[in-house]
């Protein structure tokens, strides 16, 4: 939006709002408006949340937030006054806006605590800096919007402005990279081979580090490398870097001593140490001009290697040389934001909480005191990462760790002390970062990152105190080996179980995905030949679970949703020793790549039972949290050991709900449109023979196919078509040349489905796969002269009780927990959702409320002949008649429920069903 349009756009709004402004009724509309006409928010609702719980002593509601800038906001009526006069609240004490934003800041964990606090009265706007808490606030005045818009650019600026140019410049890095890599594989001789791809992998970090050395200052000055390298031709280019890394990897009074009259520059540079340079058995191969030119050029001359964000860089770096990963389409990496979601519920909230409070401290020497203390804790803490990759999980916080411990030494040592003291004023180490990765390469980038990381740092530290000190040679060493996670002895590699955290991001590999040699290793991990279910993750729980078995070391992981929905979840979690103390429901991660690819997780805090922690949260995608008693594996408050088995039977007293029909035809008892032309262009008789056929697709696309059925039809009636018979001929050879038993048997009958459950009457059928867009799976009723197949599920004899009970709130929101998921789709089962799926027991005025909802919502539905039920459920288009009758249909079994309809989420009526279900399960034990 240029100037001008906001300039507009602006002045418009001060007239929309000048003589409104109701609390309740307007403050959405009021900013939506502002995000969007003003600020030039694409989708404002989708930026801003509005009424969202914080748990206080009792439940409050942050007015609005903004969760990419921290901005929270408190809205007020135009009758308020924004900071004289204070407000009696519902617990009767009596605050301003401000102080009212304040508490509520107070009840979020410190990450989630806003970076800016905005009050607001329609007339006036108040800017509070968090950073700054006790200072004045901004004020800006409606009636001045036009001219000072821009005072409220920091709502949507939607980054911090230091880590979008880390990201860029990290990225750019990487396609640099990319392209050097690229030109330096047309050089190799044998590319494809085994030594080739090592060699100029181990070649590239060789290169990466130069750059960023002489870009930082470590090698002593800046540009060394580029003016070391430029008075060589590409001819000599090679003999040039060979000749610097062995003078990289020796000590200077072990180099020849000669060597700084024959080449002065080569002598300037310093012994790095570190093992970066030591293997000299790599292939280099020669050089072209125009890699020359690259190398010298854009990578070195005309790029800030300095500037990049080794947690980021790490990443990239890896996923542009690693041959796998670009197969897959280039660099991704996970971002900043995600990698916190699992760090700072796990110590880095926990840190900056203590931290805070030692800063309270007012007497000058108990402060150091203080701070030294927590130094020396921080100093000593180990972190393991078994999936490490690139070691971003690592290094990000290795980062977080430093700058607290800078922070610690500001309260210390003080500002601009002058100190002869040495590095040792430096504590944490990234000898206390340990990791386990399978891919070589990534095992040196990861090493790489984090002495960058270190580079980085120690120069923060600089700023602070005066020390005389120099990075090189290497003197720490981070502890990442190369191996298999699931076949190594975790306590190997942190001798005597001396570990206070375990994270990571382990491989998301599902079932179906597994090589053999993967399910083999998960059954060595289990012990356990009944792993054939699991996802590939669940083997890093189980290897954690073993290690924290005796000792306090928390753990979390990021992990496929699927390891906490169906069948997955007893075969897993039964099998683990361990308390769930923080989690992250299902949300979409996204590891920023190119191609947009995305899965989703769930992110799991847990620990051995005797150390967990007492104060339980379950956080949302949109990062607000509450706090639990105690956390389930499906993520709810509920019992822990509470599991949802498959069932052949229902747990209530309800009808029993069946499978589709199988055809096991190979496609041949199956029609399309022209199928049913041929047929009856060969006989119109034939007619009697072709039937409705519908699975899940075909219910709610309103799609159609046909089948041929001939259950209790004669044979001589369909014998004289030469197409029924040819396609029996082929369902025939099918199921014989199948290598299951049963299916050579069903060879016997190639005329009929191999499975037939078509019921006589009509039915409630139930698409098995239906979109996790939809609030509710579209069920419906079908009449029994439709054949229903596999991909659907049946309940017969079912009335609109039914019918109600089972398109309620109440029941999609279990299914949503208990499910298990086709991508990211909810997959409908009949053991496992179904079949434990406690029902009410309600009166008979309640029940005869739910059969008139339940006959609305049908009714709704027929006033949109011509749409499917995907139209119908499009979240965005979803008809009001229709949302109305669900609503009503939501409230009347909640009611039969006996639950309160206003205040019940959707959380609460799932842990609510499952202490249910648990009575239920009591009771039929006994």
């Amino acid at each position: 939006m240029d100037v001008a349009t906001q300039k507009k756009n602006a002045k418009k709004f001060i007239n929309d709002w000048k003589n409104r402004g109701r609390e309740k009724q307007d403050s959405q509309s009021f900013w939506l408006a502002l995000l969007h006409n003003v600020l030039d928010v694409e989708k404002p609702e989708n930026f801003i949340h509005f009424e969202e719980k914080v748990h206080l002593e009792h439940d409050s509601f942050i007015d609005a937030y903004i969760d990419q800038t921290h901005v929270m906001i408190e809205q007020k009526g135009s009758n308020k006054n924004l900071d004289k006069q204070p407000i009696r609240q519902s617990d009767k004490t009596s605050l301003t806006p401000f102080q009212q934003a304040q508490r509520y800041s107070a009840g979020l964990p410190y990450s989630k605590r806003p970076r800016w606090i905005v009050t607001c009265n329609f007339k006036e706007f108040r800017v509070y800096d968090m950073e700054h808490p006790n200072s004045e606030p901004d004020k800006i005045e409606l009636k001045n919007l036009e001219n000072e818009y821009y005072r409220l650019d920091f709502l949507v600026d939607k980054s911090n402005q230091n880590l979008e140019k880390e990201k860029q410049v990290s990225i750019e890095a990487g396609e640099l990279v990319g392209q050097i890599y690229d030109e330096l594989l047309k050089q190799y001789k044998d590319p494809d081979s085994e030594f080739s791809q090592k060699s100029i992998n181990q070649l590239c970090v060789r290169i990466v580090f130069c750059l960023y050395a002489e870009d930082a200052g470590i090698f002593g000055r800046r540009n060394m490398f580029h003016d070391y390298l430029k008075d060589f031709d590409a001819h000599h280019f090679r003999s040039a870097l060979i000749n610097l890394f062995k003078v990289l990897d020796t000590k200077v009074e072990n180099r020849d001593p000669y060597l700084a009259d024959d080449e002065p520059v080569l002598a300037e540079f310093p012994y790095v140490n570190g093992r970066m340079f030591s293997d000299e058995k790599i292939e280099i191969p020669s050089f072209t001009d125009e890699l020359r030119d690259l190398l010298l050029n854009k990578a070195s001359n005309e790029f800030d290697w300095s500037e990049i964000s080794p947690t980021i860089f790490g990443a990239v770096f890896e996923s542009t040389l690693n041959p796998e990963t670009r197969r897959q389409g280039g660099m991704h990496y996970t971002s900043v934001e995600n990698i916190h979601k699992v760090i700072d519920p796990l110590f880095l909230d926990d840190l900056k909480d203590e931290f805070n409070e030692i800063k309270k401290t007012k007497q000058p020497a108990k402060l150091k005191k203080k701070a030294k203390a927590f130094q020396d804790k921080i100093a000593n803490l180990t972190f393991f990462d078994p999936a490490c990759g690139s070691g971003n999980f690592l290094t990000e916080t290795y980062l977080q760790l430093r700058k607290l411990e800078n922070e610690a030494i500001k309260l210390i040592y003080g500002d601009n002390v002058q100190l002869d003291v040495g590095q040792q004023i430096v504590e944490v180490t990234i000898q206390n970062f340990y990791g386990i990765e399978i891919n070589d390469f990534a095992v040196s980038v990861a090493k790489t990152a984090l002495w960058i990381a270190e580079s980085q740092m120690l120069e923060e530290t600089k700023e602070i105190v005066y020390a005389n000190w120099d990075f090189l040679p290497l003197k720490t060493y981070s502890h990442i080996h190369e191996g298999n996670a699931l076949t190594m002895d975790w306590n190997k590699v942190l001798p005597n179980y001396a570990c206070h955290y375990i994270m990571g991001n382990p491989p998301f590999i599902g079932k179906k995905e597994q090589s053999i040699e993967q399910k083999q290793e998960l059954k060595r991990v289990f012990n356990d030949k009944k792993t054939g279910n699991l996802d590939y993750v669940s083997g890093w729980y189980k290897k954690a679970s073993n290690y924290v078995k005796k000792y306090d070391v928390q753990c979390a992981f990021v992990s496929t949703n699927s390891i906490t929905q169906g069948e997955q979840v007893p075969i897993l979690w039964s099998k683990l020793c361990v308390t769930i103390n923080f989690a992250y429901t299902s949300f979409r991660w996204n590891n920023d790549t190119k191609n947009g690819a995305h899965v989703h997780v769930v992110i799991i805090g847990f620990s051995n039972n005797e150390f967990s922690k007492k104060d339980k949260k379950i956080y949302f995608s949109n990062k607000l949290w509450r706090t639990a008693k105690q956390i389930n594996p499906y993520l709810i408050d509920a019992n822990p050991k509470l599991f949802v088995v498959s069932r052949t039977k229902p747990v209530s007293k309800v009808p029993e709900m069946r499978y589709g029909s199988m055809p096991i035809d190979n496609g041949y008892l199956i029609l399309e449109k022209d199928d049913v032309a041929q047929l009856l262009k060969e006989n119109s008789n034939n007619s009697k023979f072709i039937r409705l056929c519908f699975g899940g697709r075909e219910i709610i696309q309103n799609k159609k196919r046909w089948c041929i059925w001939l259950k209790g039809v004669n044979p001589y009636e369909y014998r004289k078509s030469k197409i029924i018979m040819n396609r029996i001929k082929h369902v025939k050879s099918y199921r014989q040349s199948s290598l299951r038993f049963q299916t050579k048997k069903l060879a016997e009958n190639p005329s009929l489905f191999g499975e037939i459950r078509q019921p006589d009457t009509k039915m409630l059928v139930f698409p098995k796969v239906s979109s996790q867009n939809r609030k509710y799976i579209p069920i419906s009723y079908i009449d029994p002269t439709i054949i229903i197949t596999g991909s659907a599920l049946i309940l017969p004899d079912s009335g609109l009780y039914q019918f109600g009970i089972l398109e309620s709130n109440m029941h999609m929101g279990w299914m949503k927990t208990v499910a298990g998921r086709m991508k990211s789709d909810y997959q409908y089962s009949k053991n496992i959702v179904y079949n434990n799926f406690p029902w009410p027991n309600p009166s008979d005025k309640q029940k005869s409320k739910i059969e008139k909802t339940a006959q609305a919502i049908l009714d709704a539905r027929a006033l949109y002949p011509k749409d499917s039920l995907a139209d119908l459920y499009d979240p965005l288009t979803m008809p009001p008649e229709l949302l109305k009758a669900h609503q009503n249909n939501d409230r009347a079994v909640m009611e039969a429920y006996g639950l309160p309809v206003k205040t019940t989420t959707e959380s609460d009526a799932v842990a609510f069903l499952f202490d249910l279900y648990s009575k239920l399960i009591k009771s039929k034990d006994n």
